[in-house]
């Protein structure tokens, strides 16, 4: 049922962000998008959704990534601030 509302998620919206509300490196990504790059995103906070829990169970089992945040571009797995952005389709 979670992996359903986030590809949902993901493929209706141009970029998604799940985050946590007060997570300093959610809050940088955020940050970067609209303020640097002029980019509106889709923010589920999973620290403030009833199935927040559930949906970072069924990013990690989807992306394998654990961490947050977990970015989103055109429907293409972008990673966390750890990961090295390879956007060539």
């Amino acid at each position: 049922m979670a992996l359903g509302k986030v590809k949902e998620l993901v493929s209706s919206n141009p970029v998604v962000i799940f985050s946590n509300k007060f997570c300093p490196y959610c809050v940088c990504v955020k940050q970067l998008f609209v303020l640097k790059l002029g980019v509106q995103y889709k923010a589920i906070e999973l620290d403030q959704e009833s199935d927040g829990s559930e949906i970072q169970s069924a990013l990690a089992e989807w992306t394998g990534q654990h961490t947050l945040p977990n970015v989103f571009v055109g429907g293409y797995h972008i990673g966390d601030c750890d990961s090295k952005f390879d956007l060539t389709p």
